[in-house]
């Protein structure tokens, strides 16, 4: 079996990353400690533009809370990227937290997290794909739907199972 790197993934998946986010206030988007790369709550933003407001299981549906779950956590695939120069370096995700805003009866949490659960898989593969923890709360900034907590675990750049192959 071939292991494809994170960045060949991407290509091969059509998969466009946007612009890195910037910060909403005073903080910074990533943060390495040693071999843990730290992303502060991802948004599902262009720019500083929210793609969806509102609350999941009111005015959007689980389909709109997945999509944003999915754009959050592509903006932590570009901070990643940003930080690291290439998602080659990461070795696994070593933490997942979705954080959906929506009413109290709302009981959809996992669907709407899968947006973000699903992409990692198909970046990375199921041998990466990290624990999770998924939460309904009352608000998130500027009225977004979902946040996306990230941690990876990182290391020297991935070389795939062909490419060690084929170097002398």
């Amino acid at each position: 079996m071939v292991v494809a790197s994170a960045e060949a993934r991407i290509k091969e998946l059509a998969i466009c990353l946007p612009k890195a986010p910037t910060p909403f206030g005073a903080y910074v988007e990533a943060f390495q400690s040693g071999s843990l790369l730290f992303l502060s709550g991802m948004l599902p933003v262009a720019g500083h533009l929210p793609l969806y407001t509102g609350l999941v299981g009111r005015e959007l549906s689980v389909a709109e809370g997945y999509d944003a779950a999915r754009a959050a956590c592509l903006s932590g695939l570009a901070a990643a990227q940003s930080q690291l120069g290439t998602l080659d370096r990461i070795r696994s995700v070593a933490k997942l937290g979705v954080y959906i805003a929506c009413p109290a009866d709302f009981h959809e949490h996992p669907k709407v997290a899968d947006g973000a659960s699903e992409l990692l898989l198909d970046v990375f593969g199921p041998a990466r794909l990290p624990p999770r923890v998924v939460l309904g709360v009352s608000s998130i900034p500027v009225g977004m739907p979902v946040e996306v907590e990230l941690v990876f675990e990182i290391g020297p750049a991935f070389v795939s199972q062909t490419q060690e192959r084929s170097q002398p």
